[in-house]
């Protein structure tokens, strides 16, 4: 098939430049456009991070070339475009401003940031987990008057080390869920040399975040009626804490559980290893084979042997063990800039493409 052209809104930060990574060689889509603030515009992609590429493999050379756009200049940019990724650094109600705009230029937008997470009418999808939420998009495209052009989100990166192994365990219904995660800086957009602060260091606090890792999870959880996403009134109640330590990539959860059917650990174990959605039925190109893993080991999953796993697009799970206050504990890991963030919303934009929501313009 031929390409879809991809325009990368807020190509310079630290999500920015790991779509651009990711993208790299990708089978359906092509980078073909690059933007960021005016400050950066009319540069190219390689001066303008210069010293600031924060991602293990070089740039790729079909993008150091390609001269920033600004990303205030919508219709230009959605002119050139079949959809964009969306990680701009803007305040919450700038985003969701700019990202109607382009969404109403018929371009697609397929977004990392938090800001339309609660919009009733945006899908917030994990692939595996909800992939039916795309329905409420013929909703949206009433309300914003377009035929093609929507907006469709990936939930908080946190998330994703606890709620994929809570939804594998739906039949048993979890009921009350305690939850600490222990996120990479990363996640804040930064590097061990730009925050020497956290070196040897935990801060614990993360603007916004406990609440995101309450409250997402029901989302995901919903059902779509009336156009609208409905929040699960009967899915788990989650508390969480949420500290930053000082690992670059990967967020770490420990969670304990209980259920109104208590499961047996055997039984567990067989739900994540053969949890399957949508992205592996149809061997989508940035699917992990599989999904949840579970590790055996006392000292797994950690963040240096397992972070990777899949690509980072799967999850590990260990340390499932019965509890004295809960009926389970166990410890999650995820990938926060892969699965958590940029590579999340890839598998999206490839679901999507795959249901005919994304085409060639």
């Amino acid at each position: 098939m031929e390409k879809l052209r991809v325009g990368i809104l807020g190509a310079t930060g630290m999500v920015g430049q790991r779509f651009i990574s990711l993208l790299e060689n990708h089978p359906w889509f092509e980078v073909v456009t690059v933007a960021a603030s005016p400050r950066s515009a009319g540069k190219k992609y390689s001066e303008a991070v210069e010293g600031r590429w924060k991602m293990e493999n070089p740039i790729p050379a079909g993008v150091a070339d390609l001269v920033l756009k600004n990303v205030n200049e919508v219709e230009e940019i959605a002119s050139g475009v079949d959809f964009v990724f969306s990680a701009v650094d803007m305040s919450k109600d700038e985003i969701k401003a700019i990202e109607e705009a382009y969404a109403k230029t018929e371009t697609p937008v397929v977004s990392n940031n938090s800001a339309h997470r609660w919009t009733p009418d945006v899908p917030m999808v994990v692939p595996e987990i909800n992939p039916e939420h795309f329905e409420v998009i013929e909703s949206q495209k009433k309300r914003l008057g377009t035929t093609r052009g929507f907006i469709a989100v990936k939930p908080n990166c946190s998330i994703q080390s606890y709620a994929p192994a809570l939804f594998a365990l739906k039949e048993f219904e979890p009921k009350e869920v305690v939850v600490s995660t222990y996120q990479a800086i990363s996640g804040a957009g930064k590097n061990f040399k730009d925050w020497p602060e956290m070196v040897e260091n935990i801060i614990p606090y993360i603007g916004g975040e406990e609440e995101k890792s309450e409250k997402e999870p029901l989302r995901i959880w919903g059902k779509v009626e009336d156009g609208e996403i409905k929040i699960c009134e009967d899915g788990p109640k989650i508390t969480s804490q949420c500290i930053r330590v000082p690992v670059l990539y990967g967020h770490t959860a420990t969670v304990f559980v209980n259920f109104g059917k208590k499961p047996t650990k055997e039984q567990i174990i067989e739900k994540w290893e053969s949890f399957r959605g949508e992205p592996q039925e149809l061997n989508l190109p940035s699917a992990p084979k599989q999904f949840i893993r579970y590790m055996t080991e006392d000292n797994r999953p950690q963040v240096q042997e397992d972070v990777n796993y899949e690509n980072g697009m799967g999850v590990s799970m260990g340390r499932l063990r019965e509890d004295t206050l809960f009926d389970y504990k166990f410890v999650g890991l995820s990938h926060n800039t892969i699965r958590g963030a940029a590579g999340g919303a890839v598998l999206c934009a490839e679901l999507l493409t795959a249901k005919g929501y994304i085409t060639k313009k």
